[in-house]
């Protein structure tokens, strides 16, 4: 019955974009800590148990032993540099702060991302950046600020977001901030939507015996707390700061975007997703292909410039 707090505060009244099916897993995941038999999602037809670049599934290009090329790089850049290229990973769940480089326990902090798109922005010797992405999103704080970070990266050398195999909720918000999308036929993208959990542990503790009392001083204080049944009227103000935050995306995807993909037509896809043909066909993507060859083709595009 105990959840670890920084873990439940993560999970528990805070908007996420994040993809249902990878929500269903997470909460199937430590959802018997919380109640007897766990936690279910209901209206989710696919749970997704979802490791970035698992099972042999490439990196991309010809850069692998990504701990080594960091070793290599220590006290120079905080990404692997090939030919004047930055790469720059996008892996697994996206989380706001984190004082690290890269995926680390199977999450990326937006805190480390903004400092390796700060860095291949300010550095005359990056000639462009690829970001490699598998995600299925993460955290809303800091996600709009770590796309417009790329957004400006993308405005002053170009970049491109290679998807192996997914971007989909916060993970798609940060590869439409690069200039061109490339994704595998069978990868997905889009989820441009938001969604809160909120847990009701009252009956839970009612049948342990347990009776919490919530005294506050503002009768919205402890609004939606976890110990009372959720008011309609806290559940429609909570729906409208999620509608607030998907007008949010929606923007933002059409800004970085443009005429591919306007703002309009992020929202009505409804937070769907879609793969590689589909995703192309109607702009939330550019092109379907190999991680390698694009990533091959788009070095020597660049040093061909140079």
């Amino acid at each position: 019955m105990i959840l670890r707090p920084e873990l439940a505060a993560r999970m528990f009244n805070t908007p996420l974009l994040m993809h249902p099916g990878k929500l269903d897993a997470a909460l199937a995941g430590i959802g018997g800590r919380i109640v007897e038999g766990g936690v279910v999602l209901e209206g989710v037809s696919e749970r997704i148990d979802h490791v970035a670049f698992a099972n042999g599934q490439p990196l991309a290009g010809r850069i692998g032993d990504k701990v080594g090329r960091l070793f290599d790089d220590s006290g120079k850049l905080p990404f692997a540099m090939v030919e004047g290229i930055a790469l720059i990973a996008i892996e697994g769940t996206l989380v706001h702060k984190g004082a690290y480089v890269g995926a680390y326990s199977g999450r990326t902090s937006y805190e480390g991302l903004q400092a390796q798109v700060l860095r291949a922005l300010r550095n005359p010797a990056i000639k462009a950046a690829v970001f490699e992405i598998d995600s299925f999103g993460g955290e809303l704080a800091g996600a709009f600020e770590t796309a417009d970070l790329i957004a400006r990266l993308s405005a002053e050398k170009p970049t491109l977001a290679i998807l192996t195999d997914h971007a989909l909720s916060a993970g798609y918000l940060l590869a439409s901030a690069a200039r061109q999308i490339v994704m595998p036929e069978h990868g997905r993208a889009g989820s441009i939507g938001v969604v809160t959990l909120h847990a009701d542990w009252s009956k839970a503790l009612e049948q342990q015996g347990v009776k919490v009392t919530v005294l506050r001083a503002g009768t919205q204080k402890m609004a939606g707390n976890p110990f009372e049944a959720l008011p309609d009227e806290v559940a429609q103000r909570m729906v409208g700061d999620l509608e607030a935050a998907r007008q949010t995306f929606a923007e933002s995807v059409g800004r970085y975007r443009g005429s591919r993909f306007t703002a309009q037509a992020a929202l009505a896809t409804e937070a769907q997703d879609y793969r590689g043909r589909d995703a192309v066909a109607i702009g939330l993507a550019d092109a379907t292909g190999h991680a390698l060859e694009a990533f091959d083709g788009f070095v020597r595009a660049i040093n061909a410039r140079h």
